[in-house]
């Protein structure tokens, strides 16, 4: 069992859903479905106010969290995104900017602008035919001079059509290595591309011996491995909370409907096949809220140790919940199915939310390379 949220958090959570509800309802998003970028700059901006970008950010850089747990907080910013079905960057840019914090005070300048608001940042990892792990040869950073030549291509970059700086993953002479390019720099070529989310958004991205500064080097060797390990971990996490948010959504909409409709002169709710159906889906669904929790107090806890958690929960989140809100679906029928219902927007978010930042077999893996390694 983790703990229930306190005070504050619930206070932050309340905050969120009511400028949640009250600027990006529904019928908000089928509009933002139609847009380039799938969110508004100031609308973002006001959200940064709110403290959405700060979590992750010390203090002395001009963040902060509610109550000294910055992962558990912002999991309840996420979970709040999924139940609203809501745009905006906020897991590329938390994972960015954890990234950033990681390097010190080099960036703060960077930081700040990103925590206010006014720059979108997006973290780029995925290669072409190739999942989480870094695949050699694909991207590098090859020395020149006192800074780096980066070419290569990453794609399914979050937010990457409308980020203005990204936080690179690629292989340096020395291992992997992480560098802050601006997306209107020399030689990078960002190509949207499309996602089954209506405002959720990813990119191509290129480059083409781009110049990087030596002040643009995050991390390089150890330190970037383990900075990206960290990074995952935080975007799994996060999309684990947002996912189950959207599921519990799409779930109580169900019920309600099961209550209301009735056939051959009973409430879908009295038939017995369905009543196993949903308490099916009852149980998976409090196993989702109870694994997404655990992975978000597991990185507040102890961060060197959180991997299984975050990967069981990534594993289990993402596979549950899409069978849980196509079975919510199927229950409504044919009106499940039309583009009018809103249900198709949280089966979208929950589907896209299972091929990013590692599918369930891909944290499968995870875990028994886990195991094995403690075993060893």
């Amino acid at each position: 069992m983790t703990a229930e949220p306190n005070g504050d958090q619930l206070l932050f959570q309340t905050t969120t859903r009511e400028f949640l509800d009250r600027t990006a309802p529904i019928p908000v998003i089928r509009e933002l479905a139609d847009t380039a970028t799938g969110f508004d700059r100031d609308w973002w901006r006001r959200g940064a106010e709110l403290g959405w970008t700060a979590m992750l950010v010390p203090e002395s850089l001009g963040g902060g969290s509610v109550s000294g747990r910055p992962l558990t907080e912002l999991a309840l910013v996420a979970a709040e995104f999924g139940h609203a079905c809501a745009p905006g960057p906020l897991i590329p840019t938390s994972t960015a900017l954890s990234g950033l914090v990681a390097a010190g005070d080099r960036f703060a300048e960077v930081i700040g602008e990103i925590v206010a608001g006014d720059l979108i940042a997006a973290w780029a990892l995925y290669e072409p035919r190739h999942g989480l792990e870094l695949a050699p040869g694909q991207t590098r950073a090859e020395p020149d001079g006192e800074g780096y030549r980066l070419t290569g291509c990453k794609d399914r970059v979050e937010a990457g059509d409308t980020a203005d700086v990204l936080l690179v993953t690629a292989q340096g002479p020395d291992g992997p290595i992480q560098l802050l390019v601006r997306t209107d720099a020399p030689g990078v070529t960002v190509t949207p591309t499309w996602t089954l989310d209506l405002v959720r958004r990813t990119a191509r991205i290129e480059f083409d011996d781009v110049a990087v500064g030596a002040e643009a080097v995050v991390q390089h060797g150890e330190s970037a491995s383990a900075a990206v390990q960290s990074q995952l971990h935080i975007a799994a996490a996060l999309t684990a909370a947002e996912s189950t948010a959207a599921t519990r959504r799409a779930f109580d909409a169900t019920v309600e409907w099961m209550f209301d409709r009735y056939t051959f002169g009973r409430p879908l709710a009295s038939y017995q096949a369905l009543k196993h159906r949903m308490a099916d889906n009852k149980t998976w669904l409090e196993a989702c809220e109870a694994t997404s929790r655990a992975a978000a107090a597991a990185i507040d806890d102890s961060p060197l140790t959180a991997a299984e958690l975050v990967s069981v929960a990534k594993a289990y989140v993402s596979g549950k919940a899409p069978v849980i809100v196509q079975d919510c679906v199927q229950i409504h029928g044919g009106i499940g199915v039309t583009w009018e219902h809103d249900l198709h927007l949280f089966l979208r978010r929950v589907t896209l939310g299972r091929a990013l930042y590692g599918t369930p077999e891909e944290h499968h893996r995870r875990i028994t390379d886990l195991l094995v390694r403690s075993a060893a």
